[in-house]
């Protein structure tokens, strides 16, 4: 009775933090930390302990993969190389520096234990980041950067503690630390793709949305489980299954099941969320007291803290100035490619008639010179400035993930109570810090964010190109014959390209039901036809992620109409 009284007012308060928290301008995470830390010093307040597998096993796999579904993979693809700069070589960076830190703050820790240390607080947590960007309007190609960070990173820093952890009993060298690393990734991406692959192919077998759902809430544990087995990395392995699963979603699963399934996700990764953070501020009372019952100084721990925040802040400036350098010279290199790329589209129409090339391998090439172009502008078009690197480099925020980790460390580990403590203090500094000054720092570099009118017109030449797929489909159907008057010009009037903004609505044909079905059957031949083509130029990549997104939307909401209709005109 006491555990579900507890569940019914946490949801009811951080719904009510939520709600707060968006009307003051201020991203929930930091809002339910705060409450969370207020409320562990209230008397009667129950000390929640949670299992740090429990975080660790049970609520970081689903939110990675929530959040790894609703990656475009052509932007992960696109931005890998910042990314993995981010999410790994920043990490092994702050490791290092960190742990040596800590051994010189420390040294009666030992160097494994100070490595360790340094893993925990590696990871950023870009949830309040890119909670605050989307509300201020940063550029898609930053953001992109930041959840990408935050989906590779958590990986690194446990692969990264583990060995450290080994460490503790006995000796591991650098060689078999990066031995440990590329075998741990090999696996997981061969883990993810197979569980991403399967799962779409599954789930397509299924008509129902319930079904569907419920099996999507297993999928980031079935990557998890095998790939923690082989003794790789089970988070990595979870995020490439959410990545193959968003981009192979559309052309497997019913629009009505995607749909439904996403409004469930979100609900649940808010949930998620929301505990961790709000469970981070309750713990703080507890690791308090635990230090105190092991006699050390809270004092000391809070002051290291605060010292290793400002190290990794300072650190993860340091390292994003050369990395904005490095894309800015890519951008140059993309200028300096781009006209012989364009010389290669001029030609590219003669290798139909070049006997030297058959017609899939033209195709073939064909694709992969529309590809490089597509990178080319995106490159040119999307390059990140100075102001951009500002913003970049402040968003470093270390969440609850780090306290969680912290709490993995072996119990003879010396001084842990503190050292928990420690990454506890980091976590909450940057938090705090680094989240609560973001939008004071967006709004003063004014990062220039996406160009809606280029965004506007890119979508309506979008359109028109899925107009031809329709017209194709009209014209077949006008030659055959057979349709009732008027049923034509409804689905013509109906599609994506008469309505942008809204769904589709069936012919009202005075009740012939002959009439309703020819404009059901039609109306989702149409939509087949469309989706096809959308997939088509996705595979192009000549169109943003944004332009794509929106018109798969749009086409998911008619297409999820349509589906009902036609099952309750079957089951009348």
């Amino acid at each position: 009775m006491e555990l579900t009284l507890v569940a019914v007012v946490g949801v009811i308060s951080m719904v009510a933090v939520a709600a707060f928290s968006k009307r003051l301008g201020i991203a929930a995470p930091m809002s339910l930390v705060v409450v969370g830390i207020a409320l562990s010093f209230v008397p009667g307040v129950p000390a929640l302990e949670v299992e740090p597998e429990l975080i660790l096993a049970g609520v970081l796999p689903p939110l990675l993969y929530s959040a790894a579904v609703n990656m475009p993979a052509t932007d992960f693809r696109r931005n890998f190389g910042a990314i993995s700069g981010l999410a790994v070589v920043l990490v092994a960076v702050s490791t290092l520096g960190s742990g040596w830190l800590f051994h010189w703050l420390l040294p009666e820790i030992g160097w494994p234990a100070a490595f360790a240390l340094g893993a925990v607080i590696s990871p950023t947590d870009a949830v309040a980041a890119t909670s605050v960007g989307k509300k201020l309007g940063l550029p898609s190609r930053l953001l992109t950067l930041l959840e990408g960070e935050g989906l590779i990173n958590d990986a690194s820093a446990l692969v990264l503690l583990r060995s450290a952890i080994a460490a503790m009993a006995g000796s591991v060298s650098i060689w078999g630390v990066a031995g440990d690393f590329a075998f741990s990734v090999v696996i997981a991406v061969g883990v993810g793709l197979a569980v991403g692959l399967v799962n779409v192919r599954v789930r397509a077998l299924l008509n129902d949305t319930v079904l569907n759902t419920a099996i999507s809430f297993v999928v980031p544990f079935v990557a998890f489980l095998p790939a923690e087995e082989f003794e790789a990395s089970g988070v990595l392995a979870v995020v490439v299954a959410g990545l193959v699963t968003g981009h192979q979603s559309p052309r497997y699963l019913r629009a009505q099941d995607r749909i439904g399934e996403a409004m469930n996700w979100r609900t649940l990764a808010f949930l998620l969320e929301s505990a961790v953070f709000l469970l981070m501020g309750l713990g703080l009372k507890t690791l308090i007291d635990e230090v105190h019952e092991a006699g050390y100084s809270s004092g000391r721990a809070l002051l290291i803290g605060l010292v290793a925040a400002a190290f990794v802040i300072v650190v993860r400036i340091a390292f994003v100035a050369p990395l904005i350098a490095v894309m800015r010279n890519d951008a140059r290199r993309a200028a300096e490619l781009k006209p012989r790329l364009e010389s290669l589209q001029a030609r590219i129409d003669d290798l139909d008639t070049d006997s030297r090339f058959g017609p899939r391998q033209a195709e073939r090439m064909r694709l992969r010179v529309t590809r490089g172009a597509a990178d080319v502008e995106f490159k040119l078009n999307e390059a990140l400035g100075k102001r951009g690197g500002v913003v970049l480099a402040w968003a470093g925020m270390r969440g609850a993930i780090t306290v969680a980790a912290a709490q993995t460390l072996p119990e003879d580990t010396p001084l842990r109570p503190q050292l928990i403590l420690v990454a506890f203090v980091v976590a909450v500094t940057t938090l705090l810090l680094q989240g609560l000054t973001l939008p004071a720092l967006i709004r003063r570099v004014k990062v220039p964010g996406d160009d809606r009118a280029k965004l506007r017109e890119e979508f309506v030449q979008l359109v028109s190109e899925l107009g031809e797929s329709r017209e194709a489909v009209l014209a077949e159907a006008a030659n055959s014959g057979g349709y009732a008057p008027g049923v034509l010009e409804q689905v013509r009037g109906d599609s994506l390209a008469a309505r942008p903004r809204g769904g589709s609505k069936p012919m009202s044909a005075d009740g012939l039901d002959e009439a309703r079905e020819q404009y059901l059957t039609l109306r989702l031949k149409v939509l087949d036809a469309e989706r096809d083509r959308l997939l088509t130029l996705r595979s192009q990549h000549r169109y943003s992620s944004q332009a794509l997104g929106h018109a798969q939307q749009v086409l998911d909401l008619q297409s999820a109409r349509m589906e009902q209709l036609a099952e309750s005109t079957a089951d009348a």
